[in-house]
């Protein structure tokens, strides 16, 4: 071949590969989509969560068998593209995928451990363009898993003794439903359950509607308001169920195992009142339902606050009752950005039990101040900077964090000013997320103070002070 045959051939391939470009990206609407991240970067669980997209609702429609250990369920999961996709992820754990489609038309679906990655068709990828919403279904089944956190705590899908439990903090909701489990990608939920007659399902929102069909009755929950996929949950038991209304007509479903029922009664009576005063400090009530459900001791290693309805595995004391309501407020309205925001759920969640006891009890939060101050634990590591994934449930997140919010009372001198700081910040973040720089920067805003060094001493200090003051 001579030089100028090779050009002249090199030039016709060239127009050809551009005339193949031109008509691809004609059919494209002339942009090309790239493959949504699979994983946030998350501090401590980078591969959790997924990117190119933000779920704006999930449809949850479950069929459960408790006694064979068996789910079958449909996610129909509504996102909002946020760049040019080619193909997005899905986190979930163990359950076997039947089939996905992506706008009506079958989607390949590959699987790598716990990440599902959905690649449409070219027709559909067309339309997955940034701002575009679009709509993803998901069948699938299995035995639902029951995960071990690095902890060593167990979550996921847990068995009880007549039925199950769902619990997500912090990577859990993989085990029953594919989503962007992160707790930076919020949405709303319908969760329909359908379990053997006789059985109760419980979840998060409004019970709205119970039906039963031969041998089995179907419960649908709605939930308007934003939640973070860690904070989904399904109970499914014997349960005693009682519902009722807060003064200011908020819903109020409870739900207790038989075995627990009558030790259970009076302290879940006590949500509306609990309610009530934790609105008065923190802010209005941010759902339109409350409640709590109460297993066996056993069912769960801990008690979680899942949104609008608190899991608690045996009867609750009212301190724990007051911690997990507070998480309301903090955690579940204002959700953290990342893992690494834990300490503003559990500092807030945790002074809450503070100041309870200084109302309720006489015992005043400067007492429990000073204990927390003086208990080496609290001193392991930073609140905000916990070492590992491990340990973002320890001590120093909890009362450290909460020495952090009474510094910050302290700081204000001011009780009035501290509690309208507290319902501005619930109000600015409410059903949002946010960061501990947001909250930071909030506070210094709002106090008109330069508070870096309370920030560099009891939030990222790696040691403990000489003093209290």
């Amino acid at each position: 071949m001579d030089q100028r045959t090779s050009v002249r051939r090199t030039a016709c391939a060239a127009g050809l590969a551009l005339l193949l470009l031109t008509a691809s990206t004609a059919c494209t609407g002339g942009v090309e989509g790239t493959p949504g991240a699979a994983g946030l970067r998350d501090p401590y669980f980078p591969k959790l969560g997924n990117g190119g997209y933000d779920v704006t609702h999930y449809d949850l429609a479950l069929d459960v068998d408790p006694a064979a250990h068996r789910l079958r369920g449909t996610a129909t999961i509504t996102a909002r593209a946020t760049q040019d996709l080619s193909s997005f992820n899905l986190d979930l754990a163990g359950l076997t995928v039947q089939s996905a489609t992506v706008e009506g038309r079958p989607a390949a679906v590959n699987r790598a451990g716990r990440e599902l990655t959905l690649r449409p068709d070219a027709e559909v990828e067309s339309r997955l363009r940034k701002g575009r919403t679009f709509r993803t279904v998901v069948r699938y089944s299995g035995s639902p898993q029951t995960l071990t956190d690095p902890d060593e705590s167990e979550e996921g899908w847990l068995r009880t003794a007549d039925g199950s439990v769902a619990l997500g903090e912090p990577t859990g909701s993989m085990a029953w439903f594919p989503g962007n489990n992160h707790p930076s990608d919020k949405a709303s939920y319908d969760i329909t359950v359908t379990v053997p007659k006789g059985l109760t399902a419980v979840s998060n929102g409004e019970l709205t509607s119970r039906s039963a069909s031969g041998t089995t009755t179907t419960y649908h929950w709605h939930i308007a308001e934003p939640m973070a996929s860690y904070l989904a949950t399904v109970a499914i038991g014997r349960f005693d169920t009682k519902t009722s209304t807060t003064p200011d007509g908020i819903e109020v479903f409870t739900a207790a195992d038989p075995a627990v029922a009558a030790d259970s009664a009076g302290i879940l009576d006590r949500v509306p009142e609990i309610v009530e005063w934790e609105a008065e400090r923190f802010g209005p009530y941010p759902f339109s339902a409350t409640g709590a459900i109460v297993g066996r001791p056993g069912d769960a290693e801990y008690a979680l606050e899942t949104q609008s309805r608190p899991f608690f595995p045996g009867p609750p004391d009212a301190g724990l009752l007051v911690h997990e309501m507070a998480h309301q407020w903090f955690g579940d309205s204002v959700t953290p950005e990342s893992w690494r925001d834990m300490w503003l759920n559990e500092g807030f969640a945790t002074y809450a039990e503070w100041l309870w006891e200084e109302d309720q009890e006489g015992n005043p939060v400067q007492k429990r101040f000073d204990a927390a101050f003086d208990d080496d634990e609290n001193w392991a590591f930073p609140p905000a900077d916990p070492p590992t994934a491990a340990d973002i449930s320890q001590a120093p997140v909890y009362e450290g964090g909460a020495m952090v919010i009474h510094r910050i009372r302290q700081a204000v001198d001011d009780d009035k000013r501290f509690f309208a700081l507290v319902r501005g910040w619930t109000k600015a973040y409410r059903h949002g997320n946010a960061s501990t720089a947001d909250f930071t920067a909030y506070v210094e805003k709002t106090t008109g103070q330069d508070l870096t060094e309370l920030w560099n001493t009891w939030l990222y200090g790696g040691s403990r002070p000489d003093s209290k003051d």
